[in-house]
């Protein structure tokens, strides 16, 4: 009778856990997908209704596909090209100051990074285009200069935050510190540096808007002409890609993110 009792305990306990771990798939399957359909359903809604709108000249010189694909194509190109540099830059700067021990050269990469990121970015754009030049090189610049901060701060985070007694067990299997940073403390603490990135994927996207004030092209010619102009469909669906950009460059970072992360943490 016992063993029957147990049997059917067993039987109720794993009828129970099916239709929790089937919630769970499915929540996480909403929370995955969401961004990308709330994407679709704007850009539809919007260009539906640029659709059925009657435009005057300049909006439809503006609003036609050769110029829109080639203004995303800009965006996304000193973007993505930004994050990649802030993320070669920063992530082994982080590591350098991480594993220095002078309070002095630790007050000065952070006194430079502050730098960057308390100035304003349109500040940090104009200043560089007066002392330098205009243009997508300059752009960059500022970008990198602006997004350097987060991923330098979330590195050296990430780093400090790796258990000592994790360090010391893998000193201790005769690893060198080299292998310790390379097999232990980066694996570890990759979740904290990737939201880094990702903060610093977002800043580029939206900084980049101000790169048309040095002629550096991006979604920002749309919106700058748009207010110009006053043409509020061109300024609406300008300000709408950035947004819509930036939620899809999130989400992607997010996945990435998921993928690289150990398992466990």
């Amino acid at each position: 009778m016992a063993a029957i009792i147990t049997t059917e305990t067993e039987a109720i306990a794993v009828r129970s856990v099916i239709p929790a771990a089937g919630k769970g798939r499915a929540t996480r399957l909403i929370r995955r997908f969401t961004a990308p359909i709330v994407v679709v359903v704007i850009c539809l809604v919007v260009f539906t209704w640029i659709s059925i709108t009657p435009l005057d000249s300049i909006e439809q010189r503006t609003l036609n596909p050769a110029y829109i694909i080639a203004r995303v194509r800009e965006h996304l190109v000193l973007s993505v090209t930004a994050a990649a540099l802030v993320s070669v830059l920063a992530i082994p700067a982080g590591i350098i100051v991480y594993r220095s021990s002078s309070r002095v050269f630790h007050a000065i990469i952070f006194g430079l990074a502050n730098i960057g990121q308390a100035t304003p970015a349109v500040g940090v754009v104009i200043l560089l285009a007066i002392v330098w030049q205009t243009g997508f090189t300059t752009a960059l610049v500022a970008l990198v200069a602006y997004s350097f901060l987060p991923v330098l701060r979330n590195t050296l985070t990430g780093l400090e935050q790796v258990d000592a007694s994790v360090r010391e067990s893998a000193r201790g299997m005769g690893m060198t510190p080299n292998q310790v940073l390379r097999r232990i403390e980066l694996p570890l603490a990759s979740p904290v540096i990737l939201a880094g990135l990702r903060t610093s994927l977002v800043f580029a996207v939206g900084v980049a808007t101000i790169a048309t004030f040095i002629n550096a092209g991006g979604l920002g010619d749309m919106i700058i002409n748009g207010l110009k102009l006053q043409r509020f469909p061109v300024l609406l669906v300008g300000a709408v890609l950035v947004a819509c950009i930036a939620v899809l460059i999130d989400w992607v970072a997010s996945l990435v993110e998921d993928a690289v992360k150990p398992r466990g943490l």
